[in-house]
């Protein structure tokens, strides 16, 4: 039986030549947007965790690769034509995802998670937490 991967490298050398490159640009691009997010492997998927909470993951399936864990509203224009369910965005490389539609979908995560652990400090400090 193969190890499962640990990895985002080793989760990258499991998956198709044709969609590898396609995983590694959103990789790269996630990490310029946070690069304080840690990268691991989980739900069989190469993902990102932004202050110990989920950020995005990245993977590919027999026929697609796919963002997983994303908030694709407000940017329904942007996305027509791309296979989109609640909280996936579906592409086959080489169509890459539309330009700021990643970056704007990650602050807006990133922006969520702080608001949330603030205020989780805030209802701490009062005594409600």
């Amino acid at each position: 039986m193969d190890a499962k991967p640990a990895t985002i490298e080793e989760y990258l050398a499991t998956v198709p030549e044709e969609f590898r490159a396609a995983l590694e640009a959103l990789r790269q691009q996630i990490r310029a947007l946070v690069p304080e997010a840690t990268e691991g492997v989980a739900y069989g998927l190469a993902g990102f965790k932004y202050r110990g909470k989920p950020l995005a993951y990245i993977g590919a399936a027999k026929r697609h690769c796919g963002l997983y864990g994303m908030d694709a509203s407000g940017f329904e224009a942007e996305l027509a034509g791309y296979d989109v369910s609640k909280g996936t965005i579906r592409f086959v490389p080489p169509r890459a995802l539309p330009p700021g539609v990643l970056e704007g979908m990650i602050r807006r995560r990133v922006a969520a998670i702080d608001d949330a652990l603030a205020a989780k400090r805030g209802a701490k400090r009062s005594g409600r937490g």
